[in-house]
């Protein structure tokens, strides 16, 4: 059963890092919560490690840059991981073919299809009309507010031609302030669920969490990982990702199941303990909110 806590502080000093998820922990999409910010600098003030684990779509630079808008300043952490660096990565190498059809907002995304230049053989990457594609790009539906299912007939079309899909954000969906958005990662379950293959490289499956132990490797730091401590507000990202590599965790209930919890400050421990036990999730603590 998970522990209750009031304060990140009152564990952190168990770990030498954190892999801490952004969208609902660190800002709601439009602003930083100064309460989180706080707490990672903090920590980092301790001499703890802060890697920002992130399934946006965006390289590490354009999260740096987003970060600066909502006003989570640089000293809140020490490097980033995102889906979309783990994903540009295998599109880079031809996972979905050198021809795809690409999904999502082109002027958010541009930056997925930038030269990726860690490779030693990157292929090149063309965008073209889905019937002449290899394979399906996708960073995130064209409408955020549509129905997944508006991708049906597209989707039918790719599975009969053996389409590869590229989920570049394995989140079903988002809340951008009081606003819920719809994520790539419904597209691909939708195209999974209609017999399609979907290649994921976010939160919960394995290659961002080994991006992220890179990225400590990049700073000089050999953490063990009884000594991570993952923090997010998605049981079936963050926390199922945690379980997944034998992390600890940290829930934060005051998000995405902000209303299943009954969390306004801190959740209510029963409608916690069902929740938890409806989604089969297990974090090691919970939280009401990042502080």
């Amino acid at each position: 059963m998970t522990q209750i806590i009031t304060q990140l502080s009152e564990v952190s000093d168990n770990y030498d890092a954190l892999f801490v998820d952004l969208w609902g922990c660190m800002h709601n999409g439009v602003d930083a919560f100064p309460s989180a910010v706080k707490a990672m600098q903090d920590y980092r003030a301790r001499g703890g490690t802060v890697v920002l684990v992130t399934n946006s779509p965006k390289p590490r630079a354009g999260v740096t840059v987003q970060l600066e808008q909502f006003g989570v300043p640089k000293d809140a952490y020490d490097t980033i991981a995102t889906s979309g660096d783990s994903a540009r990565s295998a599109m880079f190498r031809g996972v979905v073919g050198e021809k795809v059809y690409f999904m999502g907002e082109w002027e958010r995304d541009e930056g997925f299809f930038e030269p990726l230049n860690l490779l030693d053989s990157p292929v090149e990457i063309q965008r073209v009309p889905l019937a002449e594609a290899e394979g399906i790009v996708c960073c995130g539906p064209f409408d955020p507010m549509a129905d997944p299912d508006v991708n049906r007939a597209d989707f039918l079309f790719a599975k009969t031609k053996g389409m590869k899909l590229l989920c570049a954000n394995p989140d079903i969906v988002v809340d951008r302030g009081e606003i819920r958005e719809w994520c790539a990662g419904a597209l691909a379950k939708l195209y999974t669920e209609m017999g399609g293959e979907s290649l994921y490289f976010g939160k919960p499956h394995p290659p961002i969490y080994d991006l992220a132990r890179r990225r400590l490797a990049e700073l000089g730091k050999d953490v063990s990982d009884n000594r991570i401590l993952a923090i997010g507000d998605g049981v079936l990202t963050d926390i199922k990702g945690a379980m997944g590599e034998d992390i600890d965790s940290l829930f934060i209930s005051g998000g995405l199941a902000a209303s299943e919890t009954k969390t306004s400050v801190q959740p209510d421990p029963d409608a916690l303990n069902n929740y938890l036990e409806t989604e089969k999730s297990n974090p090691t603590f919970t939280i009401g909110h990042l502080r």
